[in-house]
Formats: structure tokens, C-alpha cells, sequence
């Protein structure tokens, strides 16, 4: 319960409400603390090129601005790329960040810097957002708390790996049952006999009690094997990774790729309970073929997947509750290069585009601008620090909130952050 609900609830004891009154009202949904109680985050990793899909410079000279121009959104005076026409008609629902930066041009810094919020350090491993979000607020015990389609760019880091995402290590197919190693059960095993392995376990698990319980290796381990319990024998966890029990209809919105249908058991998953989702995205390390690569693959299953996540959310009623942070490690450079026929962007740290929104986001506007050819801020940047400490602004989470290590070294969760106040409704 947060502070200000504490604060609420005792002042409406004051009127007649007493405190077990407002948490039956807040079980039922009659109370709302505003922003968000779970998030879903799309990771593109590879680095998609910034001027060619969210921030485009149809001024610009012809080796910056290259083949795709810019195009209406529902949004009047915003425009993106023609070659996103879904995401254009429901630019009402998110809200574009340009001129980010920051100055990490290799993949894995640059994922790293942009899954944490904080600069990577030699010392020192900062935890991704899941992983926060599985410490500050778990889901009920037969549910995981963090789930990765197909994997998590970023683990735990310092938190331990008891926070660690649930990878699923592949992504679904439309229209048939989805299933996930630990959550589904094998052909012919019944939730009997996992039960009856289960008590063997624990059995064994008592043998070897005196083992070092301060172990964050053990401690995980042992907690991962419970959560496997819990999950292989409740049919709540099984129905949610099935996205075949969604109706033909709403599940078309999508697209049928594998990217557009993890969106969709993102949202079922958030929808059941989960708090933390990610979703992955590859293929935007366009050195080479650059326009192919993105006209008739990439921006194709970006425009599916994402639009139809913003409008399921929004359909189902979601929307406001799920915080949704669309980003990879950096941008493409302005200058085409010339490693193909029609040439390529390479890594461009200094300037790039994210997307927000869910929670108390305001969709509808852009934050922040780049210069004439997109080479950098026009004004003052945002950082990825920036951006991390608004998505846990957004989830509740205190960017400074601080922890300690084992050997009492205190760490803040995002160093440099500043929120973005203007991304937020009032």
C-alpha cells in the first residue's frame, strides 16, 4: 500500500471508512492509487535506426534522410515513418521521445545502459527493470513475477538471481497453445505425480539444511524450484501463456508473427496477473541493405505487434495500468553509408528514439527534439537515466530508492535520473 493510500485511508476513517473498509473498496477496484502496477518491455536489440522510423529529416540532404518519408499520424503536427501506418493511427496512445542520448556504441554497454537506467560499471551490475519490479512488488505465488519472451538482455545483477526473468527461450505461434518448459505440463506426466516429486524433493531438500542458507546461488536455486512447482500445477499460470484461448478476432490485430503474438501473450500475461514482461524484437543492426531490411521486414512486424499491444491494452481496459517502454540500445547513424548497394546506418549512440506509454503517460506528444540532421539533441538531451527514472516514476518505484551490498556499499537504482515531468498527465 503506498504512503498516500495509507495517508487516504486513514483520513476516510475520520469520515466513517475504516481502514479494512477502504482495502475491501481497493481489492474490488474502487480505489485507485494512479500510474501503473505492471509493465511490458519491448527490447530491440541491434539498434534501430531513429531517422528512418520515429524521428525522420525530410529536409535534410539526401545521404542523411534516405528513402522513407514522413507520414500523418492521428496526432495532428506528428509525423513518423510512412512504412509504420498502424502505429500512425494510434499515435493518440503513446508518447515519442527524441534527441535521447548517450555515448555507448557497442551493443552489449549500450543494452546494458538502456535496460538499467544506470552506466555500466567494471564493479558493478545494475539489474534490469524486472528484476526491480520482482523485488518491490511479486506477483501471487502460482504466477511469475518476470517473464522474458524469449529471453532478458539484462539478469538481476546485484538484487540476486531469485529476481531473475522466467525465460521462455521461444516465442509463440498463432492460433495453437503456447508451451513453456517449467510451466507446461510434458505429454502423459499428470499434476499428481509432480506433486509426489514434489514431497521427494522436499524431502531431500531437508537432508541438506545445513548448506549455507545466505548463498544468493542456493537461496535462488531453491526458490526457482518452488516457483516451478507452484506454476506446473496451477491451471491459472497454464491458461495465461495459452493464447489460442483468445477470440480470433482480437488476436488478428497483432499480425501472425512471432513478435506480434508474444505482444499478445505480453498483454494475456499482464492480464492474468504477471507484473513484468519483455518482449524482443531483433534484427536492427542494419550496416548493410538498410531500407530492404526495414520496408519489408522489420517495420512491417514492429507496426503489427506494437499497435495491436497499445490497442489490446486499451481494449481490454489495461492501458492505464501497464507501463510500456519501447527502446534499443542506440540509434543509426544520419550519413548512409556505402557498405551495400544502397547503403546502411551504423552504431549511433548520440541520438536515438524511444516510445512510453500506459499508466499516467500522456499519449499524443513528443518529448524532447533532435537537430536538422538528427545527429544529436537540439536542445538539451535525455538520457537513458532520464527515461529509466520516469518508467519506475511511472511504476511507483523511487528512482532513488537505495539498497546495500553484502559488504554494506550503498547503491541508488538509477544514479543520474531526473523524471520527465512532462510526460506524465497532471
Amino acid at each position: 500500500m503506498r504512503r498516500r493510500d495509507l495517508l487516504r485511508a486513514g483520513a476516510l476513517g475520520f469520515g466513517g471508512l475504516t481502514l479494512g473498509g477502504y482495502l475491501r473498496l481497493a481489492e474490488a477496484g474502487q480505489v485507485r492509487a494512479g500510474g501503473a502496477t505492471s509493465a511490458i518491455f519491448i527490447e530491440l536489440p541491434g539498434g534501430p535506426s531513429h531517422l528512418d522510423t520515429f524521428d525522420l529529416k525530410p529536409d535534410a540532404p539526401e545521404e542523411v534522410r534516405g528513402t522513407f518519408r514522413p507520414a500523418a499520424t492521428n496526432v495532428p503536427g506528428i509525423q513518423i515513418s510512412e512504412h509504420l501506418p498502424k502505429l500512425a493511427a494510434c499515435a493518440d496512445k503513446y508518447a515519442i521521445l527524441r534527441g535521447v542520448s548517450h555515448t555507448l556504441a557497442a551493443h552489449a554497454l549500450g543494452r546494458e545502459y538502456v535496460c538499467t537506467g544506470s552506466r555500466p560499471l567494471a564493479s558493478l551490475e545494475y539489474p534490469g527493470y524486472g528484476s526491480v519490479v520482482s523485488m518491490q512488488s511479486p506477483a501471487e505465488p502460482e504466477l511469475p513475477t518476470n517473464v522474458a519472451i524469449p529471453r532478458a538482455s539484462q539478469g538481476a545483477g546485484f538484487l540476486g538471481i531469485r529476481y531473475s526473468a522466467l525465460d521462455t527461450n521461444s516465442t509463440p505461434t498463432a492460433g495453437q497453445p503456447y508451451r513453456v518448459r517449467g510451466v507446461s505440463l510434458a505429454p502423459g506426466v499428470s499434476v499428481d505425480q509432480v506433486q509426489r516429486r514434489q514431497t521427494l524433493l522436499q524431502g531431500l531438500d531437508r537432508r541438506f539444511a545445513a548448506l549455507d542458507q545466505a548463498d544468493q546461488l542456493i537461496e535462488g536455486l531453491d526458490q526457482f524450484g518452488q516457483q516451478a512447482h507452484a506454476l506446473i500445477t496451477s491451471p491459472r499460470a497454464r491458461e495465461a501463456f495459452d493464447i489460442s484461448r483468445e477470440p480470433a478476432s482480437f488476436a488478428a490485430q497483432f499480425g501472425e508473427d512471432s513478435f506480434g503474438q508474444s505482444c499478445l501473450l505480453a498483454l494475456r500475461l499482464v492480464e492474468s496477473g504477471v507484473r513484468f514482461v519483455t518482449v524482443q524484437l531483433g534484427g536492427w543492426d542494419t550496416h548493410q541493405d538498410n531500407f530492404t531490411r526495414l520496408k519489408t521486414n522489420l517495420l512491417p512486424k514492429l507496426d503489427a505487434g506494437l499497435s495491436g499491444l497499445f490497442r489490446g491494452l486499451e481494449q481490454r481496459g489495461l492501458l492505464a495500468s501497464t507501463a510500456v517502454l519501447a527502446t534499443g540500445e542506440f540509434g543509426r547513424t544520419p550519413k548512409i553509408n556505402s557498405r551495400s548497394a544502397e547503403g546502411g546506418r551504423d552504431h549511433y549512440p548520440r541520438c536515438m528514439f524511444m516510445l512510453m506509454a500506459g499508466g499516467n503517460v500522456r499519449g499524443g506528444q513528443v518529448i524532447g527534439a533532435s537537430d536538422a540532421t538528427a545527429s544529436g539533441p537540439a536542445n538539451e538531451a535525455i538520457r537513458p537515466d532520464d527515461v529509466a527514472a520516469s518508467f519506475y516514476h511511472n511504476l511507483g518505484i523511487d528512482p532513488q530508492l537505495e539498497f546495500q551490498t553484502e559488504t554494506g556499499r550503498p547503491i541508488t537504482l538509477v544514479r543520474d535520473g531526473k523524471v520527465l515531468s512532462d510526460l506524465f498527465t497532471a
